[in-house]
């Protein structure tokens, strides 16, 4: 992975590369051999990885030679992978064309464009010698084939830009280099990369957001838009094992369908697509249990008297859990590649495309969400009183959870409305998560003691010894007890503030 920090220039073709030799911090210039660069590019036939802005490409030429995607981000970088070249410039390697399932959806990569670039780079490097900024003059013929949209020919386009790329310099030395560039006569480019600027408006773009933000219909689409955007942006880092990615997707999972839930007086006929949804969050939560469950086993074992550790409990409960874990996320991306999770995919787009709005859509949307608002958090007191006036203990733990879910519902749904309603709302989605997170803790003991069972029975199997397993339980058991009775004191802590 490369995270890319870089201004782009449009220049006229007679311009002059200014001298950088007085640019502070910089002690000399140093021009470097010029290179021919040929990149082929892939999407498919209808542009869907531009319109997302995404590229793929294979490069020939130059240091970086070889296969190339780059992925949005988000806080303004671009991540960059990359895979040697293949013999093939027709075949997209299938680890590349994987992390894309989210936009191809099946649909077949085809080359749509070249871009062949004459570059000229001018190194500025330090007082040691250590490159810390490359200026990039780059002279470009694009073409594009046959196989977009408008392209019933290959079209040529040429062109010239700059771009000023950090190798080992900092910010500042940026923006001082884009001064000098600009005094030249450079101009911010008006396109992000130049793929973009060859294909102009054959990228499809969405239709545009209505004017009035203010009522009840905009803000909960663009709420779900914004969810809808966070789902697909992870896609490709679950794909990979990022960090934290499998969470993150199925959080925003979470956030769509309790907005979906929620908001329904506003968007309707949406439960079919909440039960996907539903399912989705299902696929992924496998794999995050056992990341979870993991850390917390390890974090145990390492507070544990060494002689309460017996048998190889480390390896179990660590490289075994880890092994479940990594078959779990072969599940997740086989579920990921299959025409169910692709279908969910295009739904999601058509409901942002064309929302099936009610007629409370046109409503103010403070006066027409702030109940809604209101209404989750009744519902979590509801369900509070319902589980305390249950008096065997089974029924009531299962009351409990019912308790926690309409508090997570309640979370989402006030902190989708946060920038609307504002401290209203932020005291909502404070107090829901307080709840959330202490029968959360009981949760989590429940899972952990579980999946402690499944391990000891496996060793038991094995002829090894159980006695750290009953220990571990032990200290789950504890502590789930301990939450559960700790939760009336946290109740009656939030009522004190006047909040239930």
């Amino acid at each position: 992975m490369a995270i890319e920090v870089e201004d782009k220039f449009d220049v006229p073709p007679d311009f002059e590369i200014p001298d950088f030799a007085d640019v502070r911090g910089c002690a000399e210039a140093v021009s470097l051999v010029s290179d021919r660069l040929v990149a082929l590019y892939f999407d498919t036939p209808d542009l869907r990885l531009a319109a997302h802005g995404i590229t793929l490409r294979r490069r020939r030429g130059g240091a970086d030679a070889g296969w190339h995607l780059k992925l949005p981000k988000a806080k303004g970088v671009r991540e960059e992978i990359t895979h040697p070249l293949t013999r093939s410039a027709k075949i997209v390697p299938p680890v590349l064309a994987g992390l894309v399932h989210a936009y191809t959806r099946g649909r077949q990569l085809v080359q749509v464009a070249e871009l062949e670039t004459v570059r000229t780079v001018t190194s500025l490097r330090g007082a040691d010698g250590r490159p810390l900024l490359e200026v990039a003059d780059d002279r470009v013929k694009g073409t594009v084939f046959a196989t977009v949209p408008s392209g019933e020919d290959r079209q040529v386009t040429r062109w010239r830009e700059v771009e000023a790329e950090l190798v080992g310099g900092d910010a500042d030395l940026l923006r001082r280099v884009g001064k000098v560039l600009g005094k030249a006569g450079a101009t911010p480019a008006g396109t992000q990369s130049k793929l973009a600027r060859l294909l102009g408006s054959r990228i499809p773009v969405p239709e545009p957001a209505e004017a009035d933000d203010s009522t009840a219909g905009r803000v909960v689409v663009d709420y779900v838009k914004s969810q809808v955007a966070a789902l697909v942006a992870q896609d490709p880092q679950v794909r990979r094992g990022g960090e934290d990615a499998v969470h993150q997707m199925r959080v925003a999972g979470r956030r769509l369908r309790s907005a979906l839930k929620s908001f329904s007086g506003v968007v309707a006929e949406t439960s079919g697509l909440q039960d996907e949804l539903r399912w989705i969050a299902g696929v992924l939560g496998e794999v995050r249990d056992l990341e979870v469950i993991r850390e917390r086993f390890a974090a145990h074992l390492d507070t544990l008297d060494p002689a309460s550790i017996v048998g190889p409990v480390r390896t179990r409960l660590g490289d075994d859990l880890a092994a479940r874990e990594r078959e779990a996320l072969a599940r997740v991306n086989e579920a990921m590649s299959g025409e169910r999770y692709f279908a969910l995919l295009d739904r999601l787009d058509a409901l942002v495309a064309s929302p099936p709005l009610t007629p409370l859509a046109i409503k103010k949307a403070a006066k027409t969400l702030a109940p809604v608002a209101d209404k989750g958090w009744r519902r979590v007191v509801k369900a509070y009183d319902r589980a305390r006036a249950i008096e065997d203990d089974e029924q009531r733990e299962i009351a409990m959870h019912d308790v926690r879910k309409a508090a997570k519902r309640a979370r989402y749904t006030a902190e989708a409305l946060k920038p609307l309603l504002g401290d209203s709302a932020a005291d909502l989605a404070k107090r829901a998560k307080v709840v959330q997170e202490a029968l959360g803790l009981y949760q989590d003991g429940v899972v952990a003691q579980q999946i402690l069972f499944d391990e000891a029975e496996r060793a038991r199997e094995a002829g090894e010894d159980t006695f750290t397993y009953g220990v571990l339980a032990g200290i789950e058991r504890a502590a789930a007890k301990r939450a559960h009775a700790e939760f009336p004191a946290v109740w009656a802590g939030l009522a004190s503030e006047g909040r239930p």
